[in-house]
């Protein structure tokens, strides 16, 4: 490989590994296994050693995801890192190599503790008294849940005994399986949507925005370790005992081990173990027990050379294809799904996969009938590994995509240069239900109640056939409708009348239109202002908002060419829904007509208070550096933005000139 064409290859693996990162720690909906996106900032890491193309920007240097803009940031004082995963013995016995090389020695020994599928979490107690919980965030800095934390029963709000006047503890929330069951099974019965996992579950419980709401949520906590400073004569297992000792939750299942040997059976004991346990558990955590050898291990950017995680194998099964089905999307996509003959995987019984495309179903040569191996990826997304028996008996043709969709009968096409097959009929019934989800959803117009089993039942009779009908509904609609008695009607009617109040950029991502997700809503609303000026740009106007690309212009644009989507915003509009973006207040005009791109950790603010301050003072921010740039402010830990911002001479500031401006001190 030359260096033009690992350098592509480079930015594809950091577009795709940000991507991952902000699916799994800011919007909980993973689309990568743990083991994929291992590999894939493996095969990262080496490109970028071996051609020297290393940024501070990269995956490689950072841990998890960045702080959500609903809470206040918290700057960790010992960055909460995330560990190097191991997947077999070869490479277990690998790391127990390094660790005695780089001591010299091997009077060490190994604490062994069960990895937890769930969100990890930073408390902090002073004099006894908890002062703060906080996610892991960049693993430099996170959200201030504190009042999410404490209505987490696990957590104590006081210590007991004798504990220091500071104490800083890590470990994991989680949920149980059969908590997380019922917890669904209400959801159901309510009309809500369900969620994926455990894991998913909680992550997303914990940023809610109201404390009550979390209280509702079956959250559980183990703590994992503790940072004491000036005391080398701790180990792990002493640790612990101490945790135990404050009142604090420890798992039982730990172990100190003598020896990487030990180590390697008590892997083997706990991965039959695990399917006994009542909560998610993805691996084993190897640390070495004994703090005083810690610093001499040191971390790399990213994870302690003193720590490891020994991550299980997916787990795999066998069954059959009973049925090849055919799901249609939001925006009409259509999915082909194995239904599956049931089978049990990784504690949950397994009935469906997605088949993903066409083109997919065809390399892996999958046919009804087949027997096929299935593996939960990341124990999270059943997936079609390979089939069994291709070579049986009066084994039916390949699969062929249907001309005609199967829920409208409208002739299928394909847009552009995709592998998807689309309806492209705005009446066909899946998608009327699909869009109207989206419309309701939390980071859309946030209906609470509207979820799956309502928004069926309201297409199913008839009340409703786009977003637009439900500001239409009286209580006489809804009464008759199974489970949705007089007080249920009105909750939702007050949710929907409630969701008027969304600004204009939660009413454009609710729209639906292709590419745009909530980020580009908000880019768009702020750049037109309101709902008339976007349906009047042409694309050069809608391409030329920073961050919004040709693609996304035409998709906007031919959206609202569109005669009946221009009618379904006209009724909205008649019923009041929020079309302007909201004018805040300016206290001067210091920053008039100049844009700002922010980049690292600012001393005093938060990435959301310095852009209120910037658009306060007449400035407008952006997320990408271009000729358009004004100005770059830079805080701890810059990375690629400040870098271009030098190579393209743009006036870069740090907080002190950022106050002076503003003559603060």
């Amino acid at each position: 490989m030359d260096k033009e064409t690992a350098q592509k290859r480079i930015k594809e693996l950091r577009d795709l590994l940000k991507k991952a990162n902000r699916a799994y720690y800011q919007d909980a909906q993973p689309f990568l296994s743990d083991q994929k996106f291992d590999a894939y900032l493996k095969e990262l890491e080496e490109l970028e050693d071996q051609y020297n193309l290393h940024d501070p920007d990269s995956p490689t240097r950072r841990v998890g995801g960045e702080p959500s803009s609903n809470f206040e940031t918290v700057t960790h004082p010992v960055p909460l890192l995330s560990l190097d995963n191991t997947y077999n013995e070869e490479e277990l016995d690998d790391f127990n190599r390094r660790v005695r090389e780089r001591l010299e020695h091997t009077n060490f020994t190994y604490m062994t503790e069960l990895k937890f599928d769930g969100a990890s979490i930073r408390l902090r107690y002073e004099q006894g008294d908890l002062v703060l919980g906080a996610t892991r965030g960049n693993g430099n800095r996170g959200d201030d849940i504190t009042r999410n934390i404490k209505t987490i029963r696990d957590i104590p709000l006081k210590l007991s005994g004798n504990p220091p006047d500071v104490l800083e503890v890590r470990g994991e929330a989680y949920m149980e399986r059969e908590a997380f069951v019922r917890m669904n099974e209400h959801r159901r019965q309510q009309g809500l949507s369900v969620f994926a996992n455990p894991r998913n579950s909680t992550a997303g419980s914990l940023k809610m925005q109201d404390p009550r709401d979390v209280a509702r949520r079956p959250i559980r906590f183990f703590c994992f370790d503790m940072l004491q400073e000036n005391n080398t004569e701790l180990t792990q297992l002493k640790k612990m005992d101490l945790l135990k000792e404050y009142g604090l939750p420890v798992c039982d299942h730990y172990a100190h081990c003598e020896s990487i040997e030990e180590v390697h059976n008590k892997i083997e004991k706990w991965k039959d173990l695990r399917h006994q346990l009542p909560y998610e558990t993805d691996g084993v955590v190897i640390k070495v027990n004994e703090d005083r050898y810690r610093e001499t291990l040191g971390n790399t950017s990213k994870a302690p050379r003193w720590a490891i995680s020994y991550k299980f194998e997916a787990e795999q099964a066998t069954t059959t294809i009973q049925s090849i089905t055919l799901q249609v999307g939001r925006l009409g996509k259509i999915t082909p799904v194995a239904e599956l003959e049931p089978v049990e995987l990784a504690g949950t019984t397994v009935k469906r996969a997605s088949l993903h495309n066409e083109d997919e179903i065809h390399r892996k040569d999958i046919r009804e009938g087949d027997q096929v191996v299935i593996e939960k990826a990341g124990e999270i997304i059943p997936q079609v590994l390979q089939v069994v028996n291709p070579d049986r008996e009066n084994r039916p043709n390949p699969f062929k995509m249907p001309d005609s969709c199967p829920a409208c009968g409208e002739e299928l096409v394909k847009l552009d240069d995709e592998v998807a097959w689309r309806c492209v009929n705005h009446e066909c019934p899946p998608q009327i239900r699909n869009r109207i989800e989206h419309f309701a959803s939390r980071d859309a117009m946030d209906i609470e109640g509207l979820g799956e089993a309502v928004v069926d039942q309201l297409v199913t009779e008839g009340l409703i056939q786009n977003y637009a009908d439900l500001y239409d509904l009286r209580e006489d609609d809804l009464t008759p409708l199974e489970r949705m008695a007089e007080k249920s009607a009105q909750n939702l009617l007050n949710a929907i009348e409630k969701s008027k109040e969304q600004p204009l950029d939660r009413v454009i991502h609710g729209l639906g239109i292709r590419f745009v997700g909530k980020t580009v809503a908000r880019d768009l609303a702020s750049g037109f202002g309101t709902m008339e000026a976007l349906q009047q740009a042409n694309e050069e106007d809608i391409a030329a908002i920073d961050a919004v690309g040709p693609k996304i212009a035409e998709s906007v644009v031919a959206f609202f060419k569109s005669a009946h989507n221009r009618n379904i915003i006209e009724r909205l509009r008649a019923h009041n829904l929020t079309f302007k973006m909201e004018q805040k207040k300016q206290i001067s005009q210091v920053f008039d007509g100049k844009t700002f791109v922010l980049t690292g950790s600012l001393p005093s603010y938060t990435r959301k208070k310095a852009t209120e301050i910037i658009e306060q003072h007449g400035g407008k921010t952006t997320s990408s550096v271009s000729s358009n740039t004004d100005v770059v402010l830079a805080g701890e830990n810059a990375g690629s933005k400040l870098d271009k911002a030098k190579k393209l001479d743009i006036t870069i500031w740090n907080e002190k000139r950022f106050k002076s401006q503003l003559n603060l001190s």
